[in-house]
């Protein structure tokens, strides 16, 4: 069974469903056609075979499209995906689903009222870098972890378009924030008890195009994340901190290792002082290579297409949700607490 799904916004992100949809999904679900407020995306909608309907409700009224897609700029997700709920279509909704939570609770409110297949575009659960760190830590080799840094860095200093406005809900907490928090939060699902948060207007005044976060668990599992714009000198994708070791993943290509202990002897430190290029240390003392191995990360396979199966298979009665909209929920109650902390300069609690 192929479904048929309706773009609305066709931009960006909606040519990427829609590229990879075409490409690798066509058993699965078949775009039939767009709408967007640009008549030169609407022809580019022709340009591929896809109709272009003149307007929104033309394509929400189209009985064929049982699945919708909101990928427009951020202030017009809440609208438009209660629209389509309320139309009886299935919704995907690009993140941030909504500019607060509060706005997300009327978009559930909807869904629960229609029965329909409501879920968030959190692609980046699928990435293998990410399915890496979470393999690491469900398998224990390095032990318990309780510090992780996740970083994604870049030169460009410009945000793009809508991205640097304000009332658009530009920012990099929103672009490239939600995606890391989210897959923090699914690595860690106790509840998140505090946040702190910086956020630096650098290049772009209206919006933040900088900032770095803490994050802590109930779990005790610290999460540092960080998102540059202006960075010439990239730090590590991702840093994981575990009592019997620790991991690193350098780069989108997966390149990084493992260091972990031989063994859990605990080792007998000498009580002397080591004279090292910073000078003498006792606390910073090098560990004997000897009780140490270094491990290649391990291998894992992961497939974006996954996202929109698990999506039509839900809505089939075969599966659940793997985005489910109460995870998202939480994610944007913590974001709406990082820029809280971000604007009265000091840590807020959460607890949830």
């Amino acid at each position: 069974m192929s479904h048929k799904l309706g773009i609305i916004g066709f931009g960006g992100m909606g040519g990427y469903h829609f590229m990879q949809i075409r490409e690798k999904l066509q058993d699965v679900v078949t775009v039939k056609g767009v709408f967007d407020v640009r008549e030169e995306q609407q022809q580019l909608a022709i340009d591929n075979s896809l109709v272009a309907y003149g307007d929104r409700e033309s394509l929400l009224s189209d009985p064929e499209i049982d699945m919708v897609l909101v990928a427009t700029p951020n202030n017009y997700h809440k609208e438009i995906v209660i629209d389509a709920l309320k139309h009886g279509k299935n919704v995907i909704c690009e993140k941030p689903v909504t500019l607060s939570a509060d706005e997300l609770r009327e978009i559930l409110a909807v869904a629960k009222e229609t029965g329909k297949v409501f879920t968030v575009h959190q692609n980046r659960r699928w990435d293998r870098d990410y399915r890496i760190i979470t393999e690491i830590v469900k398998s224990g080799i390095i032990g318990k972890p309780y510090m992780v840094e996740s970083r994604v860095q870049g030169s460009k200093r410009v945000l793009q378009e809508w991205r640097g406005r304000k009332e658009n809900g530009g920012g990099m907490i929103y672009d490239w924030g939600i995606h890391i928090l989210d897959q923090v939060m699914w690595l860690d699902k106790s509840k998140v008890k505090e946040v702190y948060c910086d956020t630096f207007s650098i290049f772009t005044k209206e919006v933040d195009d900088n900032f770095k976060a803490i994050i802590k668990f109930e779990s005790g599992l610290n999460a540092m994340l960080q998102v540059d714009t202006n960075c010439f000198i990239n730090q590590p994708r991702w840093h994981l901190l575990c009592e019997d070791g620790s991991a690193e993943i350098t780069d989108w290509a997966c390149n990084g290792r493992i260091v972990r202990l031989k063994d859990d002897t605990e080792l007998a430190w000498d009580n002397v002082i080591v004279y090292t290029e910073a000078g003498p240390t006792r606390t910073m003392a090098p560990r004997p290579r000897e009780t140490t191995e270094e491990m290649p990360l391990p291998a894992v396979a992961s497939d974006w297409c996954d996202f929109y199966k698990n999506v039509t298979a839900t809505i089939e009665g075969r599966e659940q949700l793997i985005v489910k909209p109460e995870e998202t929920l939480r994610v944007m109650t913590v974001i709406d607490a990082l820029f809280e902390s971000a604007r009265i300069g000091r840590s807020v609690s959460v607890n949830i």
